[in-house]
């Protein structure tokens, strides 16, 4: 089977989703556990998270509607208790997720306008944001993938920047600090940060359902996410001690993001400037991949018709909350997103699609459609206790313990861009 042509478009989307503005707070929510143990976790989120994200394309080889999203994918696998499950969960994780988007983004593009002399207030610049770049929600998916290939190219740049200029005082010996024993604390935020399954069922009609093409824009985009943590980690971790002044501690209990203490580790006015500039393409990349996906499951829940008018009011619904709450509102949902998130992900983007696997394959025998080497019963059992301990981890983190904090951080980290 040959590639689709938009191939490569779909996995940069994938990409795009996963790296997002809190990328830059996770060498600090992860500074208790040190470099190598916050690499090996990273790496073990990353294959739950793509084993998920598989689940979710496999099926949708199963159902007969060519564009279906969580809502028809989960009433015809598991019932209409997943139903209600995913009516939910999946909206309010979305709508969280690009209400937090656009007050980041609105701030930033505040900040940048008030550096020309004309100030305005932060709830104008979320206003601009939404007018910017919401529009494009409601323009046919393979536009939508041009426009954000452009953006993510822009946002590579500004990442390498910030590595180039981040790099000149890395010292070998810190990348040696290692507590194993704090590493699982940070699990749930890392599951998080590779979060972008909302729109993987947007995949299957964007690439027409080819098969080879789905498997490799899930694999190729998150392993593009996993490569830009892993290298941002080695750069932080290498540059930042823990203790002392402007140390990743300190940060921690300021609630900094991680580029204020590695500008003055390395005395680089650089590192902000590149910073501020890979952050906001990443919130508009992050909010482009999470509207895709709920713009496809609104239109799929409600039986929206794709044509014109239905596309208006698809984006309609997604903008003016977007406005309300990102100007009024969106301590409510950075708030909510802090506390649910963990859960929400963890069940929706990991228990969820490994039930719709079982009992699509082993139960309602639907056939070997999708990618049976990770979907056999022994791996599912596998990943189906993962996402439990997850979710174990996320309720200790609620009473007692080191990440205490941790997804705090995110929240922090989003306010502060």
């Amino acid at each position: 089977m040959s590639l689709h042509p938009r191939t490569l478009s779909a996995a940069i989307l994938v990409a795009g989703t996963c790296i997002g503005g809190g990328m830059l707070a996770l060498p600090v929510a992860c500074s208790q556990a040190g470099y190598l143990p916050s690499i090996a976790f990273m790496c073990v989120a990353w294959a739950a998270m793509t084993i998920t994200a598989l689940y979710f394309l496999e099926a949708g080889f199963w159902v007969k509607k060519k564009d279906a999203h969580v809502i028809t994918l989960s009433g015809e696998l598991l019932g209409p208790w997943a139903q209600k499950v995913c009516w939910v969960l999946f909206p309010f994780v979305s709508y969280a997720s690009v209400i937090a988007y656009t007050a980041a983004g609105g701030h930033l593009i505040a900040q940048a306008i008030s550096l020309l002399g004309i100030p305005i207030a932060k709830e104008f610049g979320c206003l601009l944001f939404v007018l910017i770049f919401g529009p494009a929600l409601a323009v046919r998916h393979e536009i939508l993938g041009k426009l954000n290939g452009i953006l993510f190219t822009v946002m590579i740049l500004a990442y390498v920047a910030l590595i180039i200029f981040g790099t000149s005082g890395i010292q070998v010996d810190l990348l040696y600090r290692s507590e194993w024993s704090y590493g699982h604390y940070a699990l749930p935020l890392l599951l998080t940060a590779f979060s972008f399954q909302t729109m993987v069922p947007s995949l299957h009609p964007y690439l027409d359902h080819n098969k080879r093409s789905l498997f490799i824009s899930v694999v190729a985009g998150t392993f593009i996410a996993l490569i830009v943590f892993i290298i941002w980690q080695t750069v932080v971790f290498g540059s930042v001690p823990l203790d002392g002044p402007y140390g990743l501690q300190e940060a921690h209990r300021l609630g900094q993001p991680a580029t204020y203490s590695l500008g003055k580790m390395t005395g680089s006015i650089f590192v902000g400037v590149s910073a501020t500039i890979f952050a906001f393409f990443a919130l508009v990349t992050s909010f482009f991949g999470m509207g895709l996906g709920l713009f496809d499951f609104l239109q799929d829940g409600l039986s929206i018709k794709k044509n014109r008018w239905g596309n208006f009011k698809t984006c309609l619904m997604i903008l003016i909350p977007c406005i309300v709450f990102s100007i009024g509102f969106e301590r409510i949902f950075l708030e909510a997103l802090d506390l649910s998130g963990g859960f929400g992900d963890t069940i929706l983007n990991g228990l969820i699609p490994v039930l719709m696997i079982w009992v699509g394959r082993y139960l309602l025998r639907r056939g070997d459609a999708g990618f049976p080497r990770i979907s056999s019963k022994p791996v599912l059992i596998a990943v189906f206790i993962f996402y439990l301990y997850a979710i174990g981890i996320e309720i200790g983190s609620r009473f007692k313990g080191p990440s205490e904090d941790i997804r705090e951080e995110t929240v922090q980290e989003i306010e502060k861009l």
